[in-house]
């Protein structure tokens, strides 16, 4: 049964109680509590949305790795992945490259390079970096076979540049990678020495 109390507040035997007022029609309100709690509910959810489209992603801002030992004479030599993709790094600051995906979002486009090019180790604030640059491009080959529609295929360059970032595993061996896809994801693209050397 409802009832009616001193302010005009209808009891309705349950934990909300309902307040009638001519000029703003009804209002809910909370038995225990004040306005607040009505309104947090929903202004709850829409800061978790807010929060979720404006968060940044700690791979977009990356600044390095705080690697500053390392030389070039270390860089040097051969590299490798999982995928097939070798890269010889000269001494004398000259590179071949055999299957190199493209970086970041250029990566999803499925195209692999090969061909010659330079090569150089450099030093910025957040760490050590390699920067590849391809000169010369003598094949293309694609990751995966394209889709069947009627979209062109992406243009593949004919010349690129990638920048590696210089690391360390737990066993203090050196790698080089970068991020490809979606920044907001992080998965790297890890090259690692080359097996017998």
């Amino acid at each position: 049964m409802n009832t009616f109390n001193e302010s005009g507040r209808v009891s309705l035997h349950g934990p909300l109680l309902w307040m009638a007022d001519a000029g703003r029609g009804w209002e809910v309100l909370m038995a225990a509590g004040s306005r607040l709690r009505v309104w947090w509910a929903p202004l709850s959810g829409f800061l978790v949305v807010l929060a979720t489209l404006t968060a940044c992603n700690p791979y977009q801002y990356y600044e390095g790795t705080g690697i500053h030992d390392t030389t070039a004479a270390e860089v040097a030599g051969g590299w490798e992945n999982v995928e097939g993709t070798r890269v010889l790094l000269r001494k004398d600051g000259t590179a071949l490259f055999e299957k190199l995906d493209g970086q970041d979002f250029d990566f999803e486009d499925g195209w692999r390079l090969s061909g010659k090019g330079t090569w150089q180790l450099t030093d910025d604030d957040g760490g050590q970096v390699v920067r590849l640059e391809l000169t010369a491009r003598t094949r293309v080959e694609r990751r995966s076979p394209l889709p069947a529609i009627d979209t062109p295929a992406p243009e593949t360059p004919s010349t690129y540049a990638w920048s590696f970032y210089v690391d360390r595993d737990q066993n203090d061996e050196l790698k080089l990678f970068f991020f490809y896809g979606d920044p907001d994801i992080g998965n790297t693209y890890v090259m690692t020495r080359e097996a017998g050397l």
